[in-house]
């Protein structure tokens, strides 16, 4: 009998226009011999389950179920599809632990942590991983760009704290700009983490457990147009991506032994995806972030680095599920 699963999408934040892409990239290579799948859509006006008419009708929150065909549906599993709250920062992990119901990425607690930057480069750090020098900042504690500067050499990335797809991120080149930065990042969140800025080559991994064996993807090396990968250079075209990178066997190694340490220090389940940069003066990969629900949209690297290894999409979807399973 087929396993019913919930393909969660949407969320509250800027990123749910990215989790609608994921969800249809996922939908379309879930292999539907093996698994029925219903879309829930979590937005801030409900939590609907959507038909494959587009007929719309409420989730029970009390036990994530829903009424199809006049009968009341349980799910064997979820695949989370949203990027930022409530899918990637622990909160839905949390609720789905509580009713027993497994799910696809890592648990609440390690959801929670790597939702925080600030707190994911500091385990990360702890476990022995390179990380670049930052500060932490609270908005309701404010500090000055003096501060900043005594404790932090030019140039610098300000970004929001939580969150991701880069919104609200800048690189600062001149103490001129830091307060502008500032600002702009405390829109988007009440945390913000400033790091400085180091030189080297950026790598994107995507990391998954199957079978109970750690699985590295074939690594992508990101070039941008723009002064850094921001949103515009992930999503709207503006950066070129290298899928397998053109790196030494040595380069090759290191990434793909500090990729699986970083999954295996802050505990990760289902894919992740790790962002580095290689550092051209301690020629080491320095982590920057983990993204436990990475994008799957069509201009998406995990996909590009699932096809690179060989495998298709549905095998790929299939071994998600059935190890959350």
């Amino acid at each position: 009998m087929k396993k019913k699963i919930a393909l969660v999408t949407g969320g509250y934040s800027g990123e749910a226009e990215i989790s609608y892409k994921s969800a249809i990239t996922v939908g379309n290579n879930i292999d539907r011999e093996k698994f029925d799948v219903y879309k829930i859509d979590i937005h801030p006006s409900g939590w609907w389950y959507i038909d494959d008419a587009g007929n719309k009708s409420l989730v029970n929150r009390e036990d994530f179920t829903i009424t199809h065909h006049t009968n009341k549906l349980k799910f064997d599993a979820v695949l989370l599809c949203i990027h930022g709250t409530p899918g990637e920062d622990g909160k839905l992990q949390g609720y789905f632990e509580m009713l027993g119901l497994p799910y696809t990425s890592c648990d609440a607690a390690t959801s929670a942590l790597t939702f925080n930057k600030r707190y994911t480069v500091a385990v990360a750090a702890f476990g022995g991983i390179n990380v670049a020098k930052s500060m932490h900042l609270f908005k309701h504690t404010p500090t000055n760009t003096e501060t900043i500067l005594k404790h932090l050499q030019l140039p610098v990335f300000v970004k929001p704290n939580n969150g991701g797809s880069s919104i609200g991120m800048s690189k600062v080149n001149t103490p001129d700009e830091l307060q502008t930065a500032l600002d702009k990042a405390f829109k988007e969140d009440n945390q913000i983490l400033i790091e400085e800025f180091i030189k080297g080559r950026e790598f994107t991994i995507g990391v998954f457990k199957t079978k109970g064996e750690i699985i590295v993807l074939p690594i992508t090396e990101i070039k941008t147009q723009k002064d850094f990968f921001d949103f515009e250079a992930k999503y709207q075209g503006k950066s070129e991506e290298i899928t397998p990178a053109q790196i030494s066997n040595e380069m090759l190694k290191q990434l793909e032994s500090t990729a699986k340490n970083v999954y295996e220090i802050l505990n990760c389940r289902g894919i992740v995806r790790i962002d580095f940069i290689y550092s051209e003066k301690h020629n080491a990969p320095f982590m920057l972030e983990v993204n436990t629900v990475p994008g799957q949209s069509a201009a998406s690297v995990v996909p590009q680095q699932v096809v690179a290894k060989g495998w298709t999409l549905k095998d790929f979807y299939t071994a998600v599920i059935e190890e959350c399973l």
